[in-house]
């Protein structure tokens, strides 16, 4: 557990290769340039449209913070649209069919009318099927006569909802008016700046959340789009910036003075044939996704440093010996995460080949870079893939207005966007894996270098302070791997046999964003054991330092007579004995690992001083002596946790590489976390005068302290500490490749 102190250490070989690591860190480039974009959106840039550079960021700043967006004006933007309208009217001027506007729907399309509003209205009719509970729209629940007779006592999960998240709907209806300008899909300007202008004044359709299978786009979800914007009484939005007014799409469109549309030739189908629902909800799961991955690595980070293990497996050298771009750049931010840090090997310096125990860390450490870097290259290609969905035409049929024609083809099919949630889900399942053997070494004592059992600081035998959270994480770890599963081979033939293929990207999508929450619950887990973990192994640091000098003094009192020399020898003899014997007495409390750690120096004590010419201590003496060590290494130990329980927010830091540094210090202080004292903490233990009546009062169960670091994580306190931890890897970067 000792260190060595930075001043003894010479140049770092990873300081080689430098130019490597600087160039291949696209994807937290990416992430931290998203990061300002978003800030920039919550500050009052604006959102503009074109059709063409849609990115996820502005999904998200729309969808979640209420950015205004508004359609660019560029007067191409109106030309390409009133021209794709001009080239359908001349095509049914000229008598020629075109499906969805003089045929039916579908497997329906066999059916032929001229009455091309009522077309359109009877598209969005069909289509306004989905669930939706009373809950939901804000009615007074109705009984059934059935239900009135049953038991008073509901026996069936109340699963709170059937309606999408309004973040979900938000971003589809950008995403929706984007597409639809491009001037392929024959849809009035007039209809986009309708539904832009729902978004500017908070008003949100609410869309069931089940019934679309992607197929011929997000068909029933944006058909409740549709049917907002065109006033229907019996469609029902949420109001205002916190969505906490019900009403009807009519009444809405009433008081925010937005006339209703009605629907004109290709119109009601130019706005249910996409995939704006399965594309917008992807990026708001991709953009998560981001952080995740890169609160994965500093995680990572923290955890070598936790367990004392070495930054030599993060070498660029390693990583250019086998040069996929994913596990370049995961290597070189975890380096870059640990600059800094005291309790990390090789940071600064070359690697002891020396060293007692565990020559290299276990795979959940060490194979970090490979492990998350397939994951990486996954994210930014997933990335691009939606980005391009964002800026794409995705209905049926399509007008080609360069040629005069109509196109009829399978753009709605939404296999892309299912790709990359699956996918997504993949990788959401990898990074998981990856913190939950790091997180179950680290509890374990037999595997974490010398960290109390199940990381309590009082006594093992009464407080077993993270044994709970190590049953949590292998749930947690469970459920995510079936969440991992695709959804995309559970297809379901459709619709009179016509959509036997559909791509039901938008149910993946949901799975996504439950396994985009099941990995948040464990990272905020895992950051509670590595902030508990890193306290402690400060502790152990600590208090050794402060044993080092107590046995030297005892070694002098009890043994002076054989000389400052072999005193010498043997305080070194001795100390070895205890640093090797105490890491081994973790199960044990503080008196019982004093004395196994006392007891076991007796031997060498005694072979010592058998083969001194000039040693006459009796039996008595050597008792006397393992006594006061034994009393000495208890007084030590207490007194240091005693100091560190009372100023672990100035000492624990100290020892901090950089990212670990600032992800202590937010959830210690920023959040309130503290270094949990063990059964104490308990709200229910008496207290003795341990702890003064205030902690006292606010004392919680572990469980209420890893929801505030969850509630951080999901509500993005935590995203502004994350890319400031970026922000700062990129700069002990660059300071590399310039030295």
């Amino acid at each position: 557990m000792l260190v060595t102190p930075p001043e003894t250490r010479d140049q770092s070989p990873q300081k080689s290769h430098a130019s490597i690591i600087a160039a291949c860190s696209p994807h937290a480039q990416r992430v931290l340039e998203g990061w300002r974009r978003l800030r920039d959106l919550r500050n009052g840039a604006v959102c503009t449209l074109d059709g063409e550079s849609l990115g996820l960021v502005e999904v998200v700043a729309v969808a979640k913070y209420g950015t205004k967006p508004r359609l660019s004006d560029n007067p191409e933007i109106s030309q390409r649209v009133d021209q794709s309208i001009e080239t359908l009217h001349k095509q049914l001027e000229g008598g020629d069919l075109v499906y969805g506007v003089t045929t039916g729907f579908g497997g329906s399309a066999s059916t032929r009318t001229t009455d091309l509003e009522s077309l359109q209205r009877g598209l969005v009719q069909h289509q306004n099927s989905g669930v939706l509970s009373s809950k939901d729209v804000g009615r007074t629940q109705q009984t059934s006569p059935i239900l009135s007779e049953s038991p008073s006592h509901d026996y069936d999960a109340d699963f709170d909802t059937q309606a999408q998240p309004t973040a979900w709907v938000r971003a589809a209806m950008l995403t929706r008016c984007n597409s639809i300008i491009r001037g392929h899909s024959a849809v009035r300007q007039d209809v986009a700046e309708t539904i832009l202008a729902l978004l500017r004044h908070d008003i949100t359709p609410i869309v069931p959340l089940r019934g679309s299978i992607s197929a011929s786009g997000d068909l029933s979800p944006l058909s409740y789009i549709a049917g907002a914007i065109e006033g229907n009484p019996d469609i029902f939005v949420r109001c205002g910036r916190g969505a906490d007014r019900v009403m009807s799409a009519q009444e809405a469109l009433e008081q925010a003075k937005i006339q209703p549309v009605i629907l004109r030739a290709k119109e009601g189908l130019g706005l249910l044939n996409g995939t704006a629902f399965s594309a917008g909800t992807a990026s708001l799961a991709l953009n998560q996704a981001q952080d995740m991955t890169i609160i994965s690595q500093v995680l990572t980070s923290m955890g070598v440093e936790a367990l004392t293990g070495t930054a030599e497996s993060f070498w660029p050298k390693i990583a250019a010996m086998r040069p996929h771009p994913g596990q370049i750049e995961c290597a070189a931010n975890i380096l870059a995460f640990l600059d800094g840090s005291k309790l990390a090997k090789c940071v600064g310096g070359p690697k002891d080949t020396k060293v007692t125990g565990l020559f290299q860390d276990r795979y959940a450490v060490r194979t970090a870079p490979q492990w998350v870097g397939p994951q990486i290259e996954d994210f930014v290609h997933a990335t691009n893939q939606i980005q391009r969905e964002l800026n794409s035409t995705t209905d049926n049929p399509l007008i080609d207005t360069e040629d005069d024609h109509i196109l009829h083809g399978g753009n709605f099919q939404a296999a892309v966007v299912t790709s990359t949630m699956d996918r997504t889900r993949l990788c959401l399942e990898r990074l998981g894996r990856m913190l939950f053997a790091q997180a179950t070494e680290i509890i374990n004592p037999t595997l974490n270098n010398g960290l109390p059992a199940n990381l309590a600081s009082d006594e093992p035998s009464l407080s077993f302070t993270c044994k709970g959270v190590d049953i949590n994480m292998a749930s947690y770890a469970s459920e995510l791997g079936f969440l991992a599963n695709p959804v995309g081979n559970h297809v379901m033939s459709a619709e009179m046999h016509n959509q036997a293929i559909n791509s039901i990207a938008l149910i993946s999508c949901r799975y996504t964003f439950q396994a985009l929450d099941v990995l948040r619950i464990m990272s905020s887990t895992y950051l509670f054991v590595l902030c508990q973990a890193l306290d402690l192994c400060v502790l152990q640091i600590e208090s050794l330092k402060a044993s080092e000098v107590e046995v030297q003094g005892l070694i002098f009192k009890h043994f002076g007579a054989l000389g400052r020399g072999q005193c010498g020898a043997l305080q070194a003899s001795v100390w070895s004995k205890v640093l090797a014997t105490w890491p081994t007495t973790t199960t044990l409390d503080l008196s019982g690992r004093c004395a196994k750690t006392a007891d076991a120096v007796i031997e060498d004590v005694v072979r010592y001083l058998s083969r001194s010419d000039t040693a006459t201590m009796g039996v008595s003496e050597i008792v006397t002596f393992s006594a006061a060590l034994k009393r000495a290494l208890e007084l030590v130990y207490n007194n240091t946790r005693n100091e560190m329980y009372a100023k672990y927010l100035n000492i624990t830091p100290e020892y901090l590489g950089k990212a670990s540094h600032r992800m202590y210090t937010f959830v210690r202080q920023e959040l309130g976390i503290r270094f949990h004292r063990g059964l104490i903490e308990h709200p229910t233990q008496p207290v003795e005068g341990k702890m003064d009546a205030g902690k006292a009062a606010e004392r919680k169960t572990i469980g209420s302290q890893i929801s505030i670091i969850y509630e951080a994580l999901k509500s993005g306190q935590l995203t502004d500490t994350l890319m400031e931890i970026v922000e700062e890897s990129m700069k002990t970067r660059a300071e590399n490749v310039t030295t």
